[in-house]
């Protein structure tokens, strides 16, 4: 477990005690993106150290609010998932107590338990944990949600975790947009032309939509004009090259070439992104740029769509892998997302972008930045503007 620290020094700079506030946020680095108004209405009262699992660290790092990132594999998050042994568990209660936590709030999914985490925490010596469990909870949460009785089951999964958040007594202090902390000038990577970003890969299989129709896309909307950038992460160098390949003269190959940061800036600049429902969505959404998303209905969209910008929602909600949580597709021929078609993405992508060029120029006109810049820093407030384009 290597402890991992962003540097705001909030509370040293004010001299004054403030408490000590474990955040837990252990899966992926979407999940922690869509954590951050929680964590700033809890960052307005407190110092917070985000405790995170490997694959969202890096993320926390970019949360305004985050004053440290402590790095935790857990066994129960986690696929593959690490043993869970005594020296594993002590790592936990070590790294607890060492930093004497006055609570800890512990932000889950909805198919998620506070409940082996909070036991943890018990045994470190935490006084008061909050968390939401439809689970009886007996000693382990001072302040228990309960799904479907205390907050609705359908609700993004910002708003899910600004309640969790209220209900242990840090109500919202902004209007709850996904933000960042400011990002590197990434122009030397893209270039200064306006362009479209295509992230073709998914850490989850049954969350794709294939590649040969986003190479389509990419042949259409180079075949329209746009500049086309292709992101993905180390893993996914074989499918940007088979988009690449498509329109080799309008297209340029980022995959495995960006930090998580970079891939933010990148993003920011971004017209409009085509992406499924994965980790670089959100991140999508923290820096405002309007999203194509191509949305398996293995987790409901109402929760798990981009939140807070204008969204091109594609893929058959009713498909029979609905609210399956399914890693690979569980249906033949993957209808949720094959009946979608590259022309209806591309027109889509283009309808965006102008929309957001728009949105960047009248920015630019009331506080005078470039529009693009202005854009990246926040995004929309509040529930996305969506426009639904359902698979049949």
């Amino acid at each position: 477990m290597t402890p991992a620290t962003s540097g705001n020094t909030r509370a040293a700079v004010r001299g004054t005690p403030r408490r000590k506030v474990l955040v837990a946020r252990l899966d992926s680095m979407g999940d922690v993106i869509v954590a951050g108004p929680a964590i700033r209405a809890i960052a307005a009262r407190a110092e917070v150290t985000l405790l995170a699992g490997p694959q969202g660290a890096e993320a926390g790092s970019l949360l305004p609010g985050v004053d440290e990132v402590v790095v935790w594999a857990c066994p129960w998050i986690l696929d593959p998932a690490p043993p869970m042994t005594g020296e594993r568990a002590d790592e936990l209660l070590h790294l607890v107590r060492a930093r004497g936590f006055d609570e800890a709030v512990i932000l889950t999914s909805f198919h998620q338990s506070p409940l082996p985490l909070a036991l943890l925490l018990r045994l470190a010596g935490v006084p008061r944990i909050s968390g939401a469990s439809v689970d009886h909870a007996g000693a382990l949460l001072d302040v228990r949600l309960r799904p479907g009785e205390d907050l609705p089951e359908d609700i993004p999964e910002p708003e899910r975790a600004a309640a969790i958040a209220a209900a242990a007594g840090y109500p919202p202090v902004d209007d709850g947009r996904l933000r960042l902390r400011p990002l590197p000038d990434t122009t030397a990577l893209t270039g200064p032309d306006p362009y479209l970003v295509l992230h073709p890969g998914a850490a989850v299989p049954a969350r794709r939509w294939p590649v040969q129709r986003f190479a389509a896309a990419a042949t259409l909307l180079a075949a329209a004009g746009h500049r086309i950038v292709v992101t993905g992460g180390p893993g996914e160098r074989d499918d940007a090259a088979a988009v690449c390949a498509a329109a080799p003269a309008r297209t340029l190959d980022l995959s495995g070439a960006c930090t998580l940061a970079e891939l933010a800036g990148v993003l920011a600049r971004a017209g409009a992104v085509v992406v499924g429902n994965t980790g670089p969505a959100h991140l999508a959404a923290a820096v405002g740029t309007p999203i194509v998303s191509l949305f398996s209905p293995v987790v409901p969209a109402v929760r798990w769509a981009p939140y807070g910008v204008p969204v091109a929602l594609f893929g058959d909600e009713h498909a029979a892998c609905r609210g399956t949580r399914a890693r690979v597709c569980p249906v033949p021929g993957h209808p949720c997302l094959s009946g979608v078609r590259a022309e209806d993405v591309a027109a889509a992508a283009t309808r965006l972008a102008a929309v957001g060029r728009r949105a960047a120029a009248a920015t630019s006109r009331d506080d005078g930045t470039r529009g693009e810049s202005a854009r990246g820093a926040v995004s929309s407030a509040g529930p996305r503007t969506e426009e639904r384009a359902v698979a049949v």
